[in-house]
């Protein structure tokens, strides 16, 4: 039997227990006056700045940033369809990334009680270096895949030996007839997230995470003999 070109997909993927949790919130005040409305999103947003920068030094959080204050005013208007007197308003968005999750669980149920604090988003991850590691063991796994998936087809067809001509992430490989790739597909990774309330202002605090689903794909074309 002559020479046969075999193309085929591999997949696999792995669930791994998130390491780092990482908190989105937001501090918001208002008011008749700009300057007190200023001095009151300070004086809220400072405590937490230091405790964020206590934690990093401690070790319990890896990174944490604040944006600087947003400042905008309207005039609301009643029920009635009557334009109020102007609002000022200010906010800082904070972003922490914990390890510790035992001291998150704690951290969060007292910040969430604070005066003009909000809880916005909660999303589980891995570090940075499991995450690359993972990913790299992962898309391994997958070409091993497509290289034993070619080789039974091979051995199929009476055929013994196998050697591989592309390999690529989905989508990068062109098809047969020439036609343009297709978009690659995603690769990594679902993240847990914890819920919010249907109003988004108290989270329903999720301390036990699903695990992190890690996948890959690749394309790969054998010729076969």
């Amino acid at each position: 039997m002559s020479e046969v070109i075999i193309t085929v997909r591999g997949e696999h993927e792995t669930r791994v227990a998130p390491e780092e949790a990482v908190v989105h919130l937001s501090v918001r005040a208002e008011g008749p006056e700009r300057g007190p409305v200023v001095e009151k999103i300070s004086a809220l947003t400072a405590p937490l700045r230091d405790d964020l920068a206590a934690r990093k030094l401690a070790g319990g959080v890896s990174d944490w940033s604040s944006q600087r204050v947003s400042l905008w005013a309207n005039r609301p208007w009643n029920n009635e369809g009557k334009q109020l007197a102007l609002v000022h308003y200010a906010s800082v968005e904070v972003t922490a990334t914990f390890t510790d999750i035992a001291a998150l669980s704690w951290w969060m149920t007292e910040v969430a009680q604070r005066d003009g604090v909000q809880i916005d988003n909660l999303v589980w991850r891995l570090s940075p270096d499991s995450a690359r590691l993972t990913e790299g063991a992962v898309s391994s796994q997958a070409v091993r895949v497509a290289v034993d998936r070619a080789t039974a087809y091979a051995t199929a067809i009476g055929l013994s030996t196998v050697t591989p001509l592309e390999i690529a992430d989905v989508g990068l490989l062109m098809r047969g007839g020439g036609d343009a790739p297709q978009a690659p597909q995603p690769r990594m990774m679902a993240m847990a997230k914890a819920s919010l309330d249907s109003a988004g202002a108290a989270p329903a605090m999720e301390f036990q995470p699903e695990d992190i689903v890690v996948s890959a794909a690749v394309e790969a074309r054998f010729s076969a003999k």
